[in-house]
């Protein structure tokens, strides 16, 4: 089996939510007959064939039988008491602010509201290394995702700027002798394919700095995931955790909305969860202690990032039960939003949707996200949060989720009309009330390891958890291997191996060399280890 053809244009699918040959504000009108032919044939509601009946059949009635037992032990905490031994110590800082003397650096971020948050703290990182000065960020219009929101849109832009002060210059535009600068003449403009995925410092400083010293203006187009996380000096990847943690928060009016969410999934308790105040500030619940001093907790719930929206389905070139008219519809979609993909599926060097899904490569469906739940112990009374964009097969693709749980909420159910209205249309805007629904919750379960929203929210959790916020991370390879078994294996079993499958994912470590330390923040240069 090869998989080495695909493997390079699904890391860098993978490492975004919403990226692969992304449509920019250079290319709106290219392709839009083709979309309005993809919207004339793409049906989000038709009924969907699904291989698990069977056990679906056996999940409901083990959850019928259980409703009034125990749930497993541990369910909803961190299997390893050590998790609780890191604590955050980002925010330390051990030199003199930077001058940013060198030039102006500006980005225009790509992709959806993850991605442009890494490149946001990844050009942080970058002005420092280069001893420039950073205009405020903008965000590049897609025209797939069709949003216009602007960083301060999402970000509160003062408090951005302000608590960098101590790391870097920041200001909110050019001067105004630089303005009329043509940068594409001058060649000013570096475009993601100037520079290699993972750049390292060396090399900014190399190919980087003698532009920046000549033209006074660099603007990076793109800048997705272009600076390596090793080997970099820890002062430089602490600014990273420092911008991701504590430079980024949420504008008022997103603040407000995403506590409305955790009121309400707590069934208005007036317990306030352990991450509330940093991802809605002033509008989160006062912490209620208890008589020895500890936090006294609220409602449990379950938050469920489930990663099937048509693009990561088209993407990632797996079979999902729609037999011919499914294979038509995304292979219409790939033409238009993944043409390097489409090129690639004619050459035949791809593998088998088959190979793909043993391979562990292909998005969980619903189905098999509602059967790992229901696996592991979450009874029929668990609320879950679910999070996500339009699930690809709309409502009946999720009718196995609702119907085993139906305390199973979305933004869209929480917030009223009213609510909803000033986000409207404004998609990262959105993306955001699902990261304060997903971080704040009880426990997280993600379906894509890959999806950079998962991503950044069990980074979350983990630099503010202090060890009590559980992710569960699927093994999809093994989780794969399990499922091919759906028309024989007995429950018990079934259990067992999921069980035993999700258990391995959770072990407690440093960040392993090369990983990001947006998801993986436990190490020395983020997080404290407390012996």
């Amino acid at each position: 089996m090869n998989l080495s053809s695909i493997n390079g244009v699904s890391k860098n699918f993978s490492d975004s939510d919403q990226s692969l040959d992304t449509p920019t504000y250079h290319s709106k009108k290219r392709g839009s007959k083709k979309r309005e032919d993809l919207r004339k044939i793409i049906k989000v509601n038709k009924p969907q064939k699904t291989p698990f009946g069977r056990l679906l059949k056996l999940a409901a009635h083990a959850l019928a039988e259980g409703q009034n037992k125990p749930e497993p032990k541990g369910l909803w905490e961190e299997p390893y008491d050590r998790a609780s031994n890191w604590k955050p110590c980002a925010e330390e800082r051990d030199w003199e602010p930077s001058e940013g003397n060198n030039g102006y650096i500006m980005v225009t971020a790509n992709g959806g509201l993850n991605q442009q948050r890494v490149a946001v703290c990844n050009a942080v990182a970058v002005a420092r290394l280069l001893n420039a000065t950073l205009v405020l960020p903008k965000f590049m219009f897609s025209s797939v995702w069709r949003d216009v929101s602007q960083f301060g849109d999402i970000y509160q832009e003062e408090h951005f700027i302000n608590y960098l002060k101590p790391d870097i210059r920041i200001v909110k535009e050019l001067p105004e002798e630089l303005q009329s600068l043509d940068l594409d003449a001058i060649d000013s403009v570096v475009t993601d394919e100037d520079i290699m995925k993972e750049a390292k410092p060396s090399f900014y400083r190399k190919n980087i700095l003698p532009l920046l010293l000549r033209n006074r203006v660099l603007h990076f187009l793109g800048f997705g995931n272009r600076l390596a996380f090793d080997p970099i000096p820890s002062q430089l990847q602490r600014l990273r955790c420092r911008c991701n943690f504590y430079a980024l928060q949420f504008v008022p009016k997103i603040q407000e909305g995403g506590a409305l969410i955790l009121q309400r999934i707590r069934q208005n308790s007036s317990h306030a969860g352990l991450l509330d105040s940093y991802l809605v500030g002033p509008y989160a619940k006062k912490v209620v202690k208890g008589k020895r001093g500890h936090s006294v907790k609220g409602p449990k719930y379950l938050a469920l990032h489930l990663r099937f929206e048509i693009d990561m389905v088209a993407h990632s070139l797996c079979k999902f039960g729609g037999g011919e008219e499914e294979r038509k519809e995304l292979e219409a979609y790939r033409q238009i939003h993944f043409p390097a993909l489409t090129r690639l599926e004619k050459s035949d060097k791809l593998p088998t949707p088959d190979e793909l899904r043993s391979e562990g490569l292909c998005p969980l469906t619903p189905e098999e996200a509602v059967l790992m739940l229901a696996a592991l112990g979450f009874n029929r009374k668990t609320h879950i949060f679910l999070a996500g964009a339009q699930i690809y097969g709309g409502q009946s693709r999720l009718a196995s989720l609702t119907s085993l749980y139906p305390h199973l909420v979305t933004k869209e159910n929480l917030l009223s009309p009213s609510e909803l209205k000033p986000f409207k249309n404004f998609s990262s805007q959105l993306a955001a009330l699902d990261f304060i629904g997903c971080t704040a919750s009880s426990a997280f379960a993600m379906t894509d390891s890959g999806s950079q929203l998962s991503a950044l929210v069990s980074g979350f959790r983990m630099y503010y958890g202090g060890g009590q916020m559980p992710t569960i991370r699927p093994n999809k390879r093994r989780l794969a291997d399990i499922f091919l078994k759906n028309n024989t294996i007995e429950w018990k079993v079934f259990e067992q191996r999921v069980r035993k499958a999700v258990r391995q994912t959770k072990q407690v470590h440093r960040r392993p060399t090369a990983r990001s330390i947006y998801r993986h923040p436990r190490c020395k240069e983020c997080m404290c280890l407390l012996e």
